[in-house]
This record gives C-alpha cells, structure tokens and sequence, in this order.
C-alpha cells in the first residue's frame, strides 16, 4: 500500500434492475463510445459538470480506457451502467506504481489508480473498474501496486459494481488523517491477490463477493490492509458475504495491519462477520505488515462458515455483545444511503 489520488462527480437517484436514472430527479449525461451521446469519455462528461450540483452520468456499454478523477467539489455525482449488468460498462486502464510517467517518475500507488473520486455523496452502480496491469508482461517493473479505484469521499456508494485487479485493487481511503469517511459496498464483486481491499475508510462490504486470485505462492496474497486511525472504532465490515478462490488450502490470510509510513496511529480495524470462507484460507489467518504485529491491531471474526471458517487463538472472535456493535447501521451512523 501506498498513496492515491482523487476521481468523479455528478448525483443520482437510480431505480430499478437496469439502474436508470429517477425522471427528473437531476440532470443527465449521456456517455457513448460511438458519439451517439454528449461526450464519448467518463472524465469529459465528469468535466461538463458544475461544482456541487447533482448530475447523473449514464455510460453506455464499452469498455472506456482511460483515467477518470472525480475531484472534492463535483458532490452530489452518480454514474451508472445503462445495460444493469456491470461487465457492459468497464472503465480500464494499466498503470502500476512502478509505471512511469512522461517526466520518468513513477506513478506511486496513489497515481495508479484507473479511477480516483474525491466527492463526497458519490453513487455507482453497475460499472466495472478496472486495472488491467500484467505483471508478467512487465517483470522490469517490480511495484506492482495497480488500483482500480480510490476512494476518499463520504457517503459513497457502490451498488452492483466490480472492481478488478491483482494488488491493490480497491483502496478505500480518507482524504487526509484527521478526516473520516463512510463507504458502502453493496452486492459487489471484488477481485485481487495482495492487499486488495485497503486503507483508513469506514467502508462495508455488504453481500459482496470477494474472489482471492491464484499467484501459485504461499502466502497467495491477503484479503484486506486496513489503515484504520487508532481513534475510529470502525474500519472495514465485511458482513454477509462470500470470499471465493481457487487457490490451494492454507495460503491466504485474511489480512494484515498497514501503517503507512510506520505510523503508529494507524491500528488496523476489520470485522470479518456472516460470512462463507474458502479453503484457501489459512487457518492462522491474520499476519504482522512491517514490523507491526497483528495481535496489536483490532482483527476480529463472527459466525464465519465454509471450509476456511475456524475459532482458536489465532482467530479472535467477537462475543454476541461486541457483534451487535458491528453492523452495518453502526458502521453508517447518521448516513442512510437511498433505497437502503
């Protein structure tokens, strides 16, 4: 893990299986490779609109190649597939940390990102982000952080989309230290290999589907990599989901405690809870990151099944309590995100 930057903007209100926008609830904009609408990239239609004022962007299908940020002041933005089925609509491109620019610097993790979205009140639903880096077509570059998306605005939703990529594949963040932010993750599907789920967002992931990808190592990478400040009780929830992965047995972890920089103040908070496990988790499935211990982290687990599920000292588990704590409206707080 490393640093990211900032991406998309326009409003919302989306009903229905196909993800139309609400008549007449706010202006749209139509993307379509083809020309057949009023801009054929993401960023232009982002671009086109106004700072604070609530749009939708309906993307036809296509898969965009291109690096889209939504920046702080376009809030109140959705985006949303016009098909209903996320893999019509892929926004993709293949920059890793290691890349380098035009000027010969590396992107860093942070400049990586296909996608970066600072605004806050950010809705997508049904699109594919995407970071399409190949490592072995590249094995000169050997920081292999690629980002699909970065996330550092509040109150952003994600619903019935999929982010793809290998490591570092969805960094759920914060725009600074001292700032919190609350992102929901909903019916979606999340694909990587090595700290693929990330940062210091209070983020839920809610009846998501997490694929652990095959690098044919052990260990084969880990699931998450929270950066969660030590003063902020909730971090990332997964609840009532599956992790699926067609690695061997015994060679993923869970996850591990990131501390960027060696910050002390950055004590990872997970919540593992309701949900399958596949066999290729270890039965030790926490690990230390960097000289920092993972017993010093807050890492817990309920009522977890499946072939990867366990209790033993390795694994802490919540007590009936201390899970009634960790939901997803404790996690939310004020925030009802429409619809749900």
């Amino acid at each position: 893990m490393r640093v990211i930057s900032s991406v998309v903007a326009a409003v919302v209100i989306v009903t229905g299986a196909a993800g139309p926008a609400e008549a007449g609830a706010c202006p749209t904009l139509t993307v379509a490779l083809d020309g057949s609408g009023d801009h054929t990239t993401v960023q232009a239609a982002v671009d086109a609109v106004p700072d604070g004022t609530p749009h939708t962007i309906r993307i036809r299908p296509g898969r965009y190649r291109e690096v889209v940020r939504v920046p702080a002041g376009k809030t109140g933005l959705t985006m949303v597939g016009s098909t209903g089925d996320p893999a019509d609509v892929v926004i993709d491109f293949d920059n890793a940390s290691g890349t380098l620019r035009p000027d010969g610097t590396p992107f860093g993790t942070t400049g990586s990102a296909t996608v970066t979205i600072a605004a806050s009140d950010f809705t997508a639903r049904h699109i594919t982000f995407s970071n399409s880096f190949d490592r072995a077509a590249h094995p000169e570059i050997t920081a292999t952080q690629a980002v699909a998306v970065k996330a550092t605005g509040d109150r952003m939703l994600f619903e019935h989309d999929r982010f793809l990529g290998h490591q570092d594949t969805l960094y759920a963040d914060t725009a600074s230290v001292d700032v919190r932010a609350r992102q929901y993750y909903l019916r979606s599907t999340i694909v990587g290999d090595v700290d693929f789920m990330f940062g210091r967002a209070t983020a839920v992931f809610d009846r998501v589907t997490i694929t652990a990808l095959d690098r044919g190592g052990d260990p084969n990478g880990y699931l998450t990599a929270a950066s969660t400040r030590a003063d902020n009780p909730h971090g990332f929830l997964i609840t009532r989901s599956r992790v699926t992965s067609p690695a061997a047995a015994q060679t993923y972890f869970l996850g591990r405690p990131w501390h960027p920089g060696g910050d002390p103040a950055a004590v990872a908070q997970v919540v593992i809870r309701d949900t399958v496990l596949p066999a290729a988790v270890k039965s030790a499935p926490w690990t230390d990151f960097s000289g920092f211990s993972w017993r010093d982290a807050r890492l817990f687990e309920y009522r977890n099944t499946g072939p990867g599920a366990g209790i033993g000292p390795d694994r802490p588990q919540l007590t009936d309590a201390e899970a009634a704590r960790h939901t997803v409206a404790a996690y939310l707080g004020d925030w009802r995100p429409h619809g749900h």
